[in-house]
């Protein structure tokens, strides 16, 4: 019964700083379970070396003889070992392009392959995630990169006091000061011209939580998307107040036959027989927060060729697209690439179909940073932790040489098994197609 685990360290971006297991459950593996930790050694990580060290874990260079290994994010194709089991965020279960050398060299080598996106409950609801900490996080960089665009075009909000998440020391700072930004807004209002301020989010679940729990410490008042298109009719609105709407899939999409009505199975099974209906509430939103699951199989809520028709009716009223899905060319079709930490933001030209870094320019403003999470990599590190600590043992002491069916792991583990000795399990031999 194997006993060794690793953790490797993040180097797919530089400003990775998240682990999968944080310093007290790995001492409290280690004194309950006599599990053996070893730690890549890493100076970026929120976590020091140091810590692990006093927890009981071996810091080492490199994690030769390591048979079992935790990360966070994709792993070079010069890192895999033979017959080793591999527990990350795989980003395979879609064929996406860009990851499958990365999993025909797994299965070249014979490793197994736990993919945390797949480890899901009875009611399919994904059980260990980092979906709130994107959500808390983007939202507060979809502020920030609103009081820029807003400078931009002239205007000085209380919007410029917030920061990027990542350059507060915690959640709280970030907290603090966005109350202040909505005690201001509460006491003094906004300008005319940004009346009424609409923030949309698209999604209901862990993602889309998060972002609304950061909105939430604005002024602001839900209301219906049939509301949200009735809104510009009022006569009076109050200056001080922020408007909140959140789209569920009956607003996104209709059946393309007119004679159906909106089905939540139908649409998830077949969705072939729906198209995008969001373009009529776009024109009424500040900014966009795209919250919600998505592929290639399902319409796209905001398109290129709209954003055309869109900017040449006009400056719209559209600032901001806080795409936290960060889906390639997918939802939010002018999300050309994730961004970097570093580099965080972009805006998108509709007449040229060209990208610029940064805030200023004409067109449309995209946050898209691919690691969000590890904007806040110490509570969202701790929170993924507690989720995962339960598994832990299972995984590290499994006897992978058994034929799948013996193999004795947890339900939701089994089920994110990819990869068995090399071979795709039964759940995703569809992968095949996109190899």
């Amino acid at each position: 019964m194997n006993k060794i685990i690793g953790v490797r360290y993040e180097d797919k971006y530089v400003m990775e700083r998240r682990i999968p297991i944080v310093p007290g459950h790995v001492e409290k593996l280690i004194k309950d379970k006599g599990l053996e930790f070893y730690i890549q050694t890493s100076p970026k990580r929120v976590f020091s070396d140091e810590a692990y060290a006093k927890a009981g874990a071996t810091i080492a260079k490199n994690l030769v003889n390591v048979p079992v290994i935790f990360g966070i994010k994709e792993i070079p194709l010069d890192y895999f070992e033979t017959g080793k089991t591999y527990v990350f965020f795989a980003h395979v279960i879609k064929g996406q392009s860009y990851n499958m050398p990365m999993l025909k060299k797994m299965m070249e080598l014979e490793c197994n392959l736990i993919d945390y996106e797949r480890i899901i409950d009875d009611l399919g609801r994904r059980v260990i995630f980092f979906g709130r900490f994107a959500g808390l996080a983007g939202m507060i960089n979809s502020l920030w990169s609103f009081g820029l665009r807003l400078k931009y075009y002239g205007f000085e909000t209380p919007f410029l006091k917030i920061k990027q998440a990542y350059k507060y020391n915690s959640l709280e700072d970030a907290r603090k000061d966005i109350r202040e930004v909505g005690c201001y807004i509460s006491e003094n209002g906004l300008p005319p011209e940004l009346i009424p301020l609409t923030i949309g989010f698209t999604g209901y679940g862990n993602v889309s939580n998060g972002a609304q729990e950061i909105a939430g410490l604005l002024p602001i008042m839900e209301i219906s998307p049939e509301e949200l298109l009735e809104l510009n009719s009022r006569k009076k609105l109050p200056d001080n107040l922020i408007y909140k709407i959140v789209f569920k899939e009956e607003h996104i999409v209709e059946p393309v036959d007119s004679g159906h009505e909106f089905e939540l199975l139908d649409y998830y099974y077949y969705p072939e027989k729906y198209q995008s209906q969001f373009e009529k509430y776009i024109p009424n939103l500040t900014i966009l927060m795209n919250c919600m699951y998505w592929d290639d199989r399902y319409p796209r809520i905001v398109t290129k060729d709209y954003l055309e028709q869109l900017f040449n009716a006009g400056k719209p009223k559209l600032t901001v697209i806080g795409d936290i899905t960060c889906d390639q060319d997918g939802s939010i079709e002018c999300t050309h690439k994730g961004t970097e930490i570093e580099d965080p933001i972009f805006i998108y030209n509709p007449f040229t179909r060209d990208y610029k870094m940064g805030y200023e320019g004409e067109g449309i403003l995209d946050m898209a940073v691919d690691i969000l999470p590890s904007e806040l990599p110490r509570e969202s590190s701790i929170a993924f932790s507690e989720a995962l600590y339960k598994y832990i043992y299972s995984i590290v002491s499994a006897n992978y040489g058994s034929t799948f069916d013996q193999l004795e792991l947890p339900m939701p583990i089994k089920k994110a098994l990819i990869l068995h000795n090399g071979e795709l399990t039964p759940d995703y031999r569809y992968i095949e197609q996109y190899l």
